[in-house]
């Protein structure tokens, strides 16, 4: 059995080192240089808070195009494919903005969100993702964990406000007054290959293969989604 630390570096054996960095220069000119390093900066959640990373037209006018429309795709493909191991550069369509992820290992997040975070978000992003609901109410949250929790509501209240201070979910408005969350593009891509397989293969006490894995959650083009955890 690998550890946590031997199936990260299994996700890319050909990458081990910083020097891949490096490669940045031989892929972007000069300005896609520093409009990645400004993506960077505005990804940050001290930064932008609920606004993170720079919008499409922002990234363009940095690189200096105009009018390309495959542009940001090639720009982002490229820059993956240099710094894919550490960053996962993204593409909300939702608010045409490009944004930054950093990859960790699945142990350093406990320092990001909590217990009771993770395990909404995994709630979350199996209504949205696996079964397409188009949000997910407050209500159906606290019948999910409410009695798991001491304190159930307040807990549960301070691990959604989490949530939305990193980006993963944003609150969804509805003609009721019930309280609903939506993923983001952020909360999407936060949950890498890797450690889909692992939790669906402890909940079913069972080796599955990957590509089960990947067609339970809709994960077909695993290069472009690969996640953080």
């Amino acid at each position: 059995m690998t550890n946590e630390k031997q199936a990260f570096e299994n996700e890319n054996p050909s990458d081990l080192s910083l020097n891949s960095l490096q490669s940045l220069r031989s892929i972007l000119t000069n300005r896609e240089e520093q409009a990645f390093m400004s993506i960077l900066f505005s990804s940050s959640a001290t930064i932008r808070m609920n606004n993170f990373g720079l919008s499409r037209k922002e990234v363009e006018r940095i690189a200096g195009v105009q009018g390309d429309d495959a542009y940001i795709h090639s720009f982002i493909s490229r820059v993956n494919q240099a710094v894919g191991r550490y960053y996962r550069l993204i593409y909300d369509e939702d608010r045409d903005q490009v944004v930054v992820l950093l990859r960790v290992p699945a142990h350093s997040a406990r320092h990001t969100m909590s217990e009771e975070a993770l395990a909404i978000l995994l709630f979350i992003f199996y209504q949205q993702e696996v079964l397409k609901h188009d949000y997910t109410l407050l209500s159906q949250l606290l019948e999910a964990f409410g009695h798991e929790i001491k304190k159930g509501s307040r807990r549960i209240q301070l691990a959604i406000d989490t949530l939305r201070k990193i980006g993963a979910v944003e609150n969804h408005n509805l003609s009721t007054h019930e309280d609903a969350y939506k993923l983001t593009a952020i909360g999407v891509h936060m949950f890498s290959d890797s450690f889909l397989r692992r939790m669906a293969e402890f909940s079913q006490s069972s080796q599955l293969s990957k590509e089960d894995v990947m067609k339970f959650f809709n994960r077909y083009n695993l290069h472009e989604r690969e996640g953080l955890l």
